[in-house]
């Protein structure tokens, strides 16, 4: 097979592409050159959002493409014009912020979905997962699929959540664990991702997947547990009810990474009901592997996990930790 991933050097991009090269693929990738592409890949570069940006990819013909981009969706509407003629199929990788916040537990890929233009700048990231969806649909038709992503977590993560938690956990001490213990959550390993992303797009598969594993494949217990594990460091779980929590102003999903507090929220990230992916062929791994190979990751690189620019830093301020476990 011949594939092009437009991105293929971060996070989702990356996994994708190092997937299919160890398939024995011939991969392409497609960037700006700000970061180095995977062994084993041709590296093309260009930047889709200036003038002539695209000429590289002016030539050549792929079996598959798969577009990770989320900024300007008028950026997915000219490369999948440019690609729909010499391509067969492109896999868009979306988002399930596409669906009105907050989405009911137990939605599906039939919900609604916000307002998007592909001929839209950069907006917000909903609109501009949206936008991106529509554009390849105009381009490909039903030669595209589109993967909802739900939270990715695992090795290259650059958005902050779970190398947070492992940083936090290697610091030792008390930890302000969030309950209930019990609490489900909806993730998926981005290797696993990028496994059904390949499979699918090989099949052929079209339209709307939500991919995220199902509810309660771990528990926020299980997760933590297995962060603590990892890093080795004696690190003690103090349980939290959230209404404490929440009455000491930390901010759920972000101060507290991955954590959502029972009730609306919790629905919207960690409920969608993902049968259709499920039936076809979607696999997720235990969460303590998941966590096990980030930290491995974490501990080879030469500094900090890489961070996007355009998210801010997560995770909960010491001082902050500290007053809520002494309140």
């Amino acid at each position: 097979m011949r594939l092009l991933v437009l991105g293929g050097t971060e996070f989702a991009g990356r996994a994708i592409a190092e997937d299919a090269v160890r398939r024995g693929w011939q991969v392409t990738v497609f960037h700006r050159g700000r970061h180095a592409p995977p062994d084993g890949v041709t590296a093309l570069h260009g930047d889709r959002t200036a003038e002539g940006g695209l000429a590289a990819l002016e030539r050549g013909e792929w079996d598959l493409v798969v577009d990770t981009w989320s900024d300007a969706p008028r950026a997915v509407r000219d490369t999948a014009r440019l690609l729909s003629g010499r391509v067969p199929h492109c896999t868009y990788i979306s988002s399930r912020s596409v669906y009105p916040f907050p989405a009911p537990a137990g939605s599906t890929e039939n919900g609604p979905v916000v307002e998007g233009s592909m001929d839209a700048g950069q907006v917000e990231y909903p609109r501009d997962k949206r936008g991106g969806e529509l554009a390849v649909e105009a381009a490909f038709g039903d030669r595209a699929l589109l993967v909802r992503a739900g939270l990715i977590l695992g090795p290259y993560e650059n958005v902050g959540r779970l190398p947070w938690w492992l940083r936090r956990m290697e610091r030792g001490g008390p930890v302000l664990a969030p309950g209930p213990r019990t609490l489900k959550l909806q993730f998926i390993d981005v290797r696993d991702l990028a496994a059904w992303t390949l499979d699918a797009a090989e099949r052929g598969l079209a339209g709307p997947y939500d991919l995220v594993g199902p509810p309660g494949h771990a528990t926020m217990e299980s997760f933590l547990r297995a962060c603590a594990r990892a890093t080795g460091s004696g690190a003690e779980l103090r349980w939290t009810e959230p209404e404490k929590i929440l009455a000491a102003g930390v901010r759920p999903w972000t101060e507290l990474p991955v954590w959502a507090p029972p009730g609306e929220m919790h629905g919207a990230v960690h409920g969608s009901d993902v049968s259709k992916a499920l039936a076809a062929g979607l696999r997720c791994r235990p969460v303590e592997e998941t966590v096990a190979d980030t930290w491995a990751w974490l501990r080879s690189l030469p500094g900090d996990a890489p961070q996007r620019s355009d998210r801010p830093r997560l995770g909960l301020d010491p001082e902050t930790e500290e007053r809520v476990l002494n309140a």
